[in-house]
C-alpha cells in the first residue's frame, strides 16, 4: 500500500463554498488521491502537527489568513515545514501554503505591489522550469485559477521562481529537490472559481475590477491541475 500524502489545512473555503466540501476535499479529488491515500490536519483549527515519518509527501491548503500576520498556529506550522523541508520531506504549498513555505525557509512575503488577481489566468513557465519535475512536461503558457492579495516578494536562498503571471512575478518556485510552492489553485474548478469572484464581489469592485468580465473570463485550467498530480507521481517515485 503507498505511504499516505498528508494535507495541511489551514483554512476554510469562503461561506458559500462550504457545501462543495472543505480544502482537503478540493486537494484529494484535484490530487487523484483516494481517501485513504490522505490524512487531513487542521492546524488552523488548532489540530497538532504529527511526527512527518510515514508520509509520501504533504500538501498545504490555501487560506483566508495573512502569512504577515504571523499567526501562532501558522508560525508554528512554518517551524515544522523548514524542518521537513531540509529533512527531504516532498512539499507542495498552494497559495497561502505557497507563502508560508516560502517564508518558512527565509523568503519574504508580503502585499501584492500590483494588486489582487482574481480568476482565470494565464501563466508563463521561466527557464528554470525546464527540466523540473513538476514542470517539465507542462505548456510554457497555460491558464490557472487564481485568488490571492499576499505574494512571495523575495525567494527564499536556494529557491528558483519557476513561473510568472502579469501580477505576480513568482507563481511558482522550487527549493531544493523536493519542495515546491504555487501561487494559483490547482485544485480550484470553475465552480470553485466562479464561487469566489462572487463571494468577492463586493472587494472587486470596490478595487476597480469588474466581477462580471472575471465570470465571463473563468475557464477550465487541466495544465495547472496536472501540477499537483505530478506532484503526486513524482512524490511516490521519490519514497521508492
Amino acid at each position: 500500500m503507498n505511504a499516505p500524502f498528508l494535507i495541511l489545512e489551514t483554512g476554510k473555503p469562503v461561506a458559500p463554498m462550504r457545501r462543495h466540501g472543505d480544502f482537503a476535499h478540493w486537494i484529494r479529488v484535484a490530487a487523484g488521491l483516494s481517501r485513504d491515500e490522505a490524512v487531513v490536519v487542521d492546524v488552523e483549527g488548532g489540530e497538532p502537527l504529527p511526527n512527518r515519518e510515514g508520509f509520501a509527501g504533504v500538501i498545504v491548503s490555501g487560506s483566508a489568513a495573512m502569512v504577515t500576520q504571523r499567526l501562532d498556529w501558522s508560525e508554528a506550522a512554518a517551524a515544522w515545514l523548514r524542518d521537513a523541508a531540509h529533512a527531504g520531506l516532498p512539499l507542495f504549498g498552494i497559495c497561502y501554503g505557497h507563502q508560508l513555505l516560502a517564508h518558512a525557509l527565509g523568503g519574504e512575503v508580503g502585499d501584492n505591489p500590483r494588486g489582487r488577481e482574481m480568476g482565470t489566468l494565464g501563466i508563463e513557465l521561466l527557464p528554470a522550469a525546464t527540466g523540473d519535475g513538476l514542470f517539465e512536461a507542462i505548456p510554457a503558457r497555460f491558464d490557472a485559477q487564481l485568488s490571492h492579495l499576499q505574494s512571495v516578494l523575495r525567494l527564499p536562498d536556494g529557491a528558483v521562481a519557476l513561473a510568472r503571471s502579469a501580477g505576480d512575478d513568482c507563481q511558482a518556485f522550487r527549493w531544493g529537490e523536493c519542495a515546491w510552492g504555487v501561487q494559483f489553485h490547482p485544485e480550484f474548478s470553475v465552480t470553485h472559481m466562479r464561487g469566489y469572484i462572487r463571494a468577492r464581489k463586493v472587494a472587486l469592485q470596490r478595487e476597480g475590477l469588474d466581477p462580471q468580465a472575471l465570470l465571463a473570463a473563468v475557464g477550465a485550467a487541466p495544465e495547472a491541475r496536472r501540477v499537483l498530480r505530478r506532484f503526486v507521481h513524482w512524490s511516490r517515485e521519490h519514497a521508492a
